[in-house]
């Protein structure tokens, strides 16, 4: 009897000791682990792991989503991993429905925008690892990073590295790399336009590089005013402008031409002039393809024709009214 409750006692104890060594392995593990639960808990990015089938399940969601996108964004993808696609941009949710189905390149970052609770997409850079079991793609995981900053930076980069300062207008380096390509890519029906102020000189001579540069200003709005959407216009020197019109008609070329000089004639109401004398040149081709400097070159010399043609010209002292 004695030697059974000896048995006993003797298991009991070698179990508490097997228990108490698993425990003080976890407790090692769990130490251990902390400072990392604790740091991915306080990185800002938004880290996760979703499972894909047998549908979207959030196994882990950073509670960061709450301060990118929104209060209680992360008890409701919890809830309904499906609300994803609600706040991703329409342009991008091809790029999560390739994750979803593990078609994506996920060797390469992936950018998206997701809606914020204010209505407004902030970009995130995605480093996205595809979850396979027995061959099977399974989940995806990842890090979303915020990048609304940097993409903004990039974005004014580039747009002033092909807009003129002055007038936003297209710069002469943007102008010659569209003329290039339709040149070498492009069998485009296309308009090349060449514009010359008549009395820019004379506005800087008499009043001031400041009410030239209004003159320039004033003039690159009218450009502009019965341009189609996918219009070139651009600043190509002081006083010169270039304007390209894709997918145009000789008789819609000459249309845009006529409303051009009449809105250089209307009575504005900037800070600097009423009417704006101008030269104006243009030559038209079927096909961009192989044409495009010849093009310029007879639009250019046109304009000088133009302007060395008028006789007669009121004075710019009469033709420019100054408005306080």
């Amino acid at each position: 009897m004695w030697s059974i409750i000896a048995v006993v006692m003797i298991g009991l104890l070698l179990t508490c000791l097997t228990l108490y060594n698993h425990n003080k392995k976890l407790q090692q593990k769990v130490n251990y682990l902390q400072p990392i639960i604790e740091t991915v808990e306080n990185v800002r990015d938004i880290i996760y792991y979703c499972e894909t089938v047998p549908k979207l399940n959030y196994r882990y969601l950073s509670s960061t989503v709450n301060e990118l996108i929104g209060p209680n964004t992360l008890e409701e993808h919890l809830l309904n991993p499906e609300k994803i696609f609600d706040i991703v941009h329409p342009d991008d949710r091809e790029i999560l429905m390739k994750k979803r189905k593990g078609t994506l390149n996920f060797s390469d970052p992936i950018k998206v925008r997701f809606r914020n609770h204010h209505g407004q997409y902030i970009w995130f850079e995605e480093y996205a690892t595809p979850v396979f079991q027995e061959g099977h793609f399974v989940a995806v995981q990842g890090v979303f990073r915020n990048i609304d900053e940097k993409v903004a930076l990039q974005q004014q980069l580039e747009y002033k590295s092909s807009h003129d300062a002055l007038t936003n207008l297209y710069n002469r380096e943007f102008f010659q790399t569209m003329m290039k390509d339709y040149d070498e890519n492009e069998y485009t029906p296309i308009a090349v336009i060449v514009a010359d102020l008549d009395e820019l000189k004379f506005v800087n001579d008499r009043y001031g590089h400041q009410i030239g540069d209004a003159l320039i200003q004033e003039t690159a709005i009218r450009l502009k005013t019965h341009a189609q959407e996918d219009a070139i216009i651009a600043r190509i020197g002081g006083d010169e402008f270039a304007i390209l019109l894709p997918n145009v008609s000789i008789l819609q070329t000459e249309e845009f031409i006529k409303d051009v000089r009449f809105e250089m004639g209307l009575i504005g109401e900037g800070p600097a002039l009423s009417e704006i004398k101008i030269s104006i040149g243009y030559a038209y081709g079927a096909s961009s393809k192989g044409v495009m400097e010849q093009l310029l070159k007879e639009a250019d010399a046109k304009m000088y024709r133009e302007k060395n043609g008028k006789k007669e010209c009121p004075s710019p002292e009469k033709s420019l009214l100054f408005v306080k």
